[in-house]
């Protein structure tokens, strides 16, 4: 396999899982609940805030999980079922249109909406890179071989998803209107769908590696 065909291979598999599980469409309802108080101007700068702050915290991980894996002694199978059964857990809730918990729960969410600035907490950290999408973009290195060309793959799936969920997210209050609450949880299963898919795909692959072992 030649660099282009890594970088490629890598691309098409990475840019759907990270966009799922950050799922830009379904932030937007809680986006829009924090932010009902705010000017355009301020919710654009915390939009845009929470998008890089959380695509940096995607990366860190992304180009740090070797390291993590050797300091806590964790096999990438062993992560990989974990990882697969946290993404399962957060495509149940989106198939079921309802919020996902292992993002934030309703306590959260409401002190969100109380605060002045919700751009690092819990925009950034939790909603977008949650542990879901923490744990996605580490299994998705590890699996690469550490590579610069896949690597580079997968740190790009993680900018493009960001870009574009800052492109949502600045016009927030548009897309609910436009989409509607019927909109936003049709697509919400469609991505749950998708999701659920990979998330199974990622304990499957990770219980056959642990019955090889």
């Amino acid at each position: 396999m030649t660099a282009l065909d890594a970088l490629v291979s890598t691309f098409t598999l990475a840019l759907p899982a990270v966009f799922f599980i950050v799922d830009p469409i379904g932030v937007v309802p809680v986006f829009v609940a924090m932010t009902g108080r705010d000017t355009p101007e301020k919710c654009r700068a915390m939009a845009r805030r929470a998008c890089l702050t959380a695509a940096g915290v995607l990366v860190f991980f992304a180009l740090g999980g070797g390291l993590i894996f050797r300091v806590f002694g964790v096999t990438l199978p062993a992560f990989r079922v974990a990882g697969g059964l946290l993404l399962l857990l957060t495509a149940l809730d989106m198939l079921r249109a309802q919020h996902p918990t292992t993002k934030t729960t309703e306590a959260e969410t409401q002190a969100g909406s109380e605060s002045e600035d919700i751009a690092v907490v819990p925009l950034a950290l939790p909603l977008l890179a949650g542990p879901g999408a923490i744990a996605t973009v580490m299994v998705l290195m590890a699996e690469s071989g550490g590579g610069l060309e896949a690597g580079a793959a997968v740190v790009a799936a993680i900018l493009l998803t960001l870009g574009a969920t800052y492109a949502v997210l600045r016009s927030a209050h548009h897309v609910k209107r436009v989409l509607k609450t019927t909109g936003i949880a049709i697509l919400e299963r469609i991505f749950g769908l998708i999701l659920a898919a990979i998330a199974v795909q990622f304990v499957f692959e990770g219980a056959k590696a642990l019955w090889r072992a």
